[in-house]
């Protein structure tokens, strides 16, 4: 083979490797790396009570934490420790780049509206606030605010129902009485009271129903909900229903020294003691975290403008754990019962009223 040859083929193959090299360095020939996905961030504004009420408040949270660490989602916690910090939270949560904001509590209907609007780019939920109430909603919807509603009457009609039959099958005092406590006429606590009322008079014809409130338009006031309900137990419950928030731990407590039943209302409340016959449950949990994850799946899919509502059918609302203090007889009894209730409500047999 002729000098130059050699060295035509020498100079060719010099060529190849640095193509190679160059192509290499430049990242031809191979996958370009994955782009990182942004951190979905979220917060959960909470009405006065903060997380400490042992309810929605908690409940709330609960869900959030659950989305943390299922859905691998950043979050953050604004406690609203007044009324006038409801607002500020809500748009503190917005300027810190949270994507999805829940406002948590009817009493923040007259503010999330208007900081939604503010913040277009930012999606908001409103735990018990329906669309409608709010105000700047009139005339237009707010497309990036989501209610988040749940049918109160079907889990107080439940508890209703099994405290009409406790009463009926053991009077207190030779009384067939029970009583269910308010904080306030707030929407969410007017279906509790009118669904345990309907449903005690369906498991018992004879039996007196009260509904009162204790007047405390900040949830927390312990002391009210405790007079009230003493008040009641004089009268002759023995059956009473705290839909109250905080405050009703306070009439809970009421119902432990006077030794009567107490229906815990939100959470299971059953881990306050033996005295809790069972809980009108409202999973607001799990509201929050299909909401996340509704929203992690297709951001912008996450419509507001409308309600999403949680109910017996969909296992948003429901009734707890029965207490352990109940012998057998009566457990076997009262789950039978209410069990067939549950059903009649699923199926549309049974419509619990709102009022």
């Amino acid at each position: 083979m002729k000098r130059n040859t050699w060295t035509t083929l020498a100079i060719a193959a010099i060529v190849g490797v640095l193509a190679i090299a160059i192509a290499a360095a430049a990242g031809v020939g191979r996958a370009a790396p994955a782009k990182k996905q942004a951190t979905i961030k979220v917060a959960v504004v909470t009405d006065i009570g903060g997380l400490n009420d042992k309810g929605f408040n908690h409940l709330a949270y609960v869900g959030m934490q659950r989305a943390k660490k299922q859905l691998k989602v950043a979050t953050r916690v604004y406690i609203t420790n007044t009324a006038s910090e409801r607002k500020p939270n809500l748009i503190a949560a917005a300027q810190q780049g949270n994507n999805l904001v829940f406002g948590t509590g009817f009493l923040m209907f007259d503010s999330i509206g208007s900081v939604a609007k503010a913040f277009p780019s930012r999606k908001f939920a409103g735990i018990d606030i329906p669309v409608e109430a709010v105000p700047e909603n009139s005339g237009a919807n707010i497309p990036n605010l989501r209610g988040i509603v749940f049918k109160e009457q079907e889990a107080g009609y439940l508890v209703g129902y099994i405290a009409g039959l406790q009463i009926k099958r053991h009077p207190y005092k030779g009384k067939q009485r029970v009583a269910a406590v308010g904080a306030n006429k707030v929407p969410a606590i007017v279906r509790f009271l009118a669904g345990f009322r309907a449903g005690a008079k369906k498991a018992n014809k004879s039996v007196k129903v009260d509904l009162v409130y204790a007047n405390d338009p900040t949830f927390q006031d312990q002391a009210k909900c405790k007079e009230t309900t003493l008040n009641e137990i004089a009268k002759g419950a023995g059956v009473v229903f705290e839909a109250a928030g905080q405050c009703g731990l306070g009439g809970l407590n009421a119902a432990k020294q006077k030794k009567v039943w107490g229906i815990g209302v939100d959470a299971d409340q059953s881990f306050l003691g033996k005295h809790i016959l069972t809980s009108a449950t409202k999973k607001v949990d799990v509201a929050v975290f299909k909401s996340i994850q509704a929203y992690k799946k297709n951001p912008s899919g996450f419509k507001g403008g409308k309600d999403v509502t949680f109910s017996v059918k969909n296992g948003g609302v429901g009734y707890g754990k029965l207490s352990p203090k109940l012998s057998k007889a009566d457990r076997t009894f009262l789950t039978k019962k209410v069990n067939a209730i549950r059903k009649l409500i699923v199926s549309g047999k049974i419509v619990p009223p709102t009022k």
